[in-house]
């Protein structure tokens, strides 16, 4: 089954440059290379000659299905404009493993090879992924270069903390592909719909304590709020995501906040509530109940079973979505309604009852869209019709949770741009 995170769009049809420098860490851009080639995007890539030396164009053209460019393409027929075509055509440029000297070749301005040409008629961002050792990185040359790069208005992506093919351990390793595809997705979004935007996501399924070992909590993976947040920074946002425990690793560029129980959701959705928030999406299976009472010390079996009382833990989207000032209050407050029975009843209620612009209903029942998988099939409910509906209901059908993530944000984004 693909990630969660997989997009069905945000990379298809996306033309990206790979630059590949001399780093014993070049077989990691193979895995990127794949990577981005199965997502959809095309991927032409350029290997210095440095870095032929560690792996071979061959490898990376039976990835991507593409042709691969070496420094002998710069005595080709086409020469003269390969560089060019390239750079003018591309999405986005990254470089992944940057060295130290290429590093510096980009900051002044060097055209020693064709991937510095390239970068030099690239029109497009360009995206580096320093890869050197401890020393090299930290040297004020480099940090310099770094800086000079940084206000021209290259991003970086790392480098990482580890242990170096020298045997040192610092900082400088190239990031992993999982991690830099991030940091892809987060730079190519910045175009997006949502692009000035401020989106609150919370994900998770709460945990209510009975003693100090034991909980209250529910099956909710977190795999459908954590799609959510992928899908507004795909869609150029400024993400919070407000996170019960989960066992999921956060997009890159979501500011992440980690809460336990329902009061620490609500405090944290309030704190941030105090600045304009254009969207709160409550994907979290918040706790309807708490116990009254929490023991102090592990409760013992041979003590016999205990009798736990429960109360009503705080209901945060009633909460935030109730509040009359509009400055408190989300542009587009967004609900979740996960049934065992009687689904568009149910969420229908919640939607009126809570003062929802829209809510998300799923049927946890069905073995392909309820807790823990990565599909789901769920319908929507608007407050007032949409383009989207016909009335004020709108079925989707069965979908990777990366694609409802991405269908709710663009109804978000055509929510914040009629009002």
């Amino acid at each position: 089954m693909a990630s969660i995170f997989t997009s069905a769009q945000h990379l298809l049809g996306k033309h990206i440059l790979l630059g590949v420098t001399g780093s014993i860490a070049a077989y990691k851009a193979a895995e990127l290379a794949s990577r981005l080639t199965q997502e959809g995007a095309q991927v032409d890539v350029i290997l210095t000659p440095a870095a032929e030396r560690f792996v071979a164009p061959l490898t990376f053209q039976s990835v991507t299905g593409r042709r691969a460019f070496t420094d002998a393409e710069l005595w080709g027929g086409e020469a003269h404009v390969l560089h060019v075509g390239l750079g003018h055509s591309a999405d986005l440029l990254v470089i992944a493993p940057c060295t130290a000297n290429t590093l510096a070749s980009l900051a002044h301005g060097n055209a020693d090879n064709l991937l510095t040409i390239t970068a030099l008629a690239a029109r497009c961002p360009i995206l580096l992924a320093p890869a050197m050792d401890v020393g090299m990185f930290a040297h004020p040359a480099t940090q310099e270069n770094v800086r000079l790069l940084s206000e021209r208005g290259v991003h970086f992506a790392g480098p990482g903390e580890g242990r170096m093919a020298s045997g040192l351990t610092g900082k400088g390793r190239m990031i992993e592909p999982a991690e830099l595809l991030g940091h892809i997705r987060l730079v190519l979004g910045k175009n997006g719909k949502l692009v000035g935007k401020q989106v609150v996501v919370t994900a998770g399924g709460t945990q209510e304590a009975i003693d100090p070992v034991r909980v209250i909590t529910n099956r909710s993976s977190g795999k459908q709020g954590y799609a959510l947040a992928q899908a507004a920074i795909d869609a150029g946002a400024q993400v919070t995501l407000i996170t019960a425990p989960t066992a999921l690793t956060a997009p890159v560029g979501a500011r992440l906040i980690e809460v336990r129980t329902a009061a620490e959701m609500l405090e944290a959705v309030l704190a941030v509530s105090t600045r304009r928030v254009d969207a709160l999406l409550m994907a979290a299976a918040v706790a309807d109940f708490r116990p009254k009472k929490v023991a102090v010390d592990k409760l013992k079996k041979r003590d016999g079973i205990p009798q736990v009382e429960l109360e009503a833990a705080p209901d945060v989207l009633e909460t935030v979505a109730g509040q009359k000032s509009r400055k408190k209050r989300p542009r587009v407050v967004v609900g979740f309604a996960a049934e065992s029975r009687d689904l568009i009843q149910n969420a229908s209620a919640k939607l009126s009852s809570k003062k929802l612009d829209l809510i998300v209903a799923n049927d946890i029942r069905a073995p392909d869209s309820g807790f823990g998988v990565d599909t789901n099939r769920v319908t929507l409910l608007y407050a007032v019709p949409t383009r989207f509906a016909d009335g004020r209901e709108e079925s989707l059908p069965l979908m990777s949770k990366a694609e409802v993530a991405e269908a709710i944000i663009e109804r978000v984004a055509a929510m914040l741009e009629a009002k």
